[in-house]
């Protein structure tokens, strides 16, 4: 772990992104809760997950992760802009998440996050690090 688990926790704290159990919208009139997309450099939509359960869950992220990776070359590195990339970072590393390609990721957080989050978080998260 590159920063300590009490920053990672303030992190967490400080973003309902990052609260899987905090829902954004209702299960009970829509089946659809929202839309995670995956964007190239140029902004254009390259993959899209519809969410389907209350709260920002980390597994769109990773579903979509692993469907751009089944795209590119063996050898390729990505750029990863998310708001709690640093959360998404540590979940993976913890448990095992995206394993063949954490080594081919630079976990980022977008310049309009990055203040939002602690300290030794920033230096490290942050995309013009």
């Amino acid at each position: 772990m590159r920063i300590p688990a009490s920053v990672l926790k303030s992190c967490n704290e400080s973003f309902t992104a990052a609260d899987e159990k905090h829902q954004k919208a209702s299960t009970q009139f829509f089946s659809d809760t929202g839309v995670m997309a995956l964007l190239c450099h140029h902004d254009c939509v390259t993959h899209l997950a519809n969410m389907t359960s209350a709260g920002e869950q980390q597994h769109y992220a990773l579903s979509l992760i692993t469907a751009l990776f089944s795209h590119l070359l063996d050898d390729f590195h990505i750029g990863l802009l998310y708001d709690i990339g640093c959360q998404l970072e540590q979940s993976c590393r913890e448990w095992g998440f995206l394993e063949p390609f954490l080594p081919q990721i630079s976990f980022d957080i977008s310049v309009f996050h990055a203040f939002g989050h602690q300290w030794p978080c920033q230096p490290i998260y942050h995309p013009w690090k």
